[in-house]
């Protein structure tokens, strides 16, 4: 034993180190490997009895599960037959709910057809008045943006009341009882100027109005501006009436009168209203103010003075076409005295056709009782008798008509 475990000492000395290690690492890796391969048979068989227990609780939970599977079965069945019978039912219910639903749902949209065909045609009928009211609203639109901007300029402005008051005078009054822009001794120019009757000096009428301050009154926004605006339209007023005073009332060549035209019924009912003393002082520099209807008044008038002016111009003509006439009057007079005379005569001549006629209806009278005597169908006449049968002639109703011709 001794030397046994010498000589493996010597046979162990005699091996290199490099030997040892690689033997030492190979039983290593060799223990490993059974201790490895023990684990896995443990392991494999641990396994082997969890997959059996594991079989055997599966198998006994698939008989519980085919059991309830089977009762499921059963009830599943038993409740399709419930549910295949309500169903039925609930099929009929709503088959009878929808046809009514159906009438009720065709009614109601036929009414509510007929509804909105007369709402549209209504509806139509109210665009169509309300097109027309559109298109009159364009225009008095177009009507009214041009008068703006005639009213915008002061120009146009006048000219707009300047044509508004020619318009008046020539509708009122004949060519030639009226000139407009006709220049006076002193070298002003009115707007227009009435020829009066008699000779009289003609009426000066101004259009000229001072707009300007007039809408600044309206445009005032506070009591203060409005006052403001009031006191400026005051004074351009009193500048003007003065201005018309001085320029257009010239002694002997017009009026002792003028017109001051103002070109609205508003603004002067207006001015009348708030401005007194304004039109108090226009009277007394004797300048009269008019709105449109006034003047078209004072128009008339003058027309009607003009026309009693011409008739008692041509009153002298007159009369001598009536002295005329009555020359006429006196012939005429003569001549039916002369034919009345005439027709005297005619009528004399008349009675005595007239009562040769008789005579000869007489005398035929007597020719035929002779030829009826004669031919034996009449009896004898005897002295102082009329004959039996006597002859009734259209030759004493003779009429003569004398037509009296011109």
């Amino acid at each position: 034993m001794t030397v046994n475990s010498e000589s493996l000492a010597l046979s162990i000395a005699s091996i290199s180190p490099a030997m040892l290690a690689f033997a030492g690492g190979a039983l290593i890796a060799l223990v490993l490997v059974i201790v490895l391969l023990l684990r896995g048979a443990r392991l494999r068989r641990e396994q082997a009895e969890e997959a059996s227990l594991r079989a055997g609780e599966s198998e006994a939970r698939m008989g519980e599960l085919l059991k309830i599977q089977a009762e499921m079965q059963g009830r599943i069945t038993a409740m399709a037959e419930v549910f295949g019978a309500r169903q039925s039912e609930l099929n009929q219910a709503i088959n009878q709910r929808l046809d009514g639903m159906s009438q009720r749902v065709s009614s109601t949209i036929t009414e509510q057809t007929k509804s909105t065909h007369e709402n549209l045609q209504r509806l139509q009928e109210r665009l169509a008045v309300i097109d027309a009211a559109q298109n009159n609203i364009q225009t008095l639109a177009k009507d009214v943006v041009g008068l703006q901007a005639i009213l915008s300029n002061k120009q146009t402005r006048g000219a707009f009341g300047q044509s508004r008051m020619e318009t008046i005078v020539a509708d009122g009054l004949p060519m030639g009882a009226y000139a407009f822009q006709q220049t006076l001794s002193n070298g002003s120019r009115p707007d227009c100027t009435i020829r009066m009757p008699n000779g009289a000096p003609p009426l000066v009428i101004d259009a000229k109005f001072p707009l300007e301050a007039w809408n600044a009154i309206r445009d005032a926004g506070s009591p203060e501006a409005g006052k403001i605006a009031g006191q400026q339209f005051r004074r351009d007023m009193e500048i003007h009436i003065r201005d018309i005073s001085e320029k257009y009332l010239i002694q002997g060549e017009t009026q002792e009168t003028a017109f001051l035209f103002v070109p609205s019924e508003s603004i002067f009912a207006e001015i009348h209203e708030n401005f007194e003393a304004l039109v108090q002082k226009a009277h007394r520099a004797r300048i009269v103010i008019v709105s449109p209807s006034l003047l078209m008044l004072s128009i008339q008038v003058i027309q009607a003075v003009l026309k009693d002016q011409r008739m008692r111009a041509q009153a002298h003509l007159i009369q001598g076409e009536v002295a005329l006439l009555m020359d006429d009057l006196g012939r005429l007079d003569e001549r039916v005295r002369k034919l009345q005379g005439h027709f005297a005569m005619a009528q004399k001549d008349i009675d005595m056709v007239v009562t040769s006629a008789d005579k000869l209806t007489k005398r035929g009278a007597k020719i035929e009782a002779l030829e009826f005597e004669a031919g034996g169908d009449a009896k004898p006449a005897r002295d102082g008798e009329t004959p039996a049968k006597s002859v009734e002639s259209r030759t004493g109703l003779l009429k003569l008509r004398v037509v009296d011709e011109e």
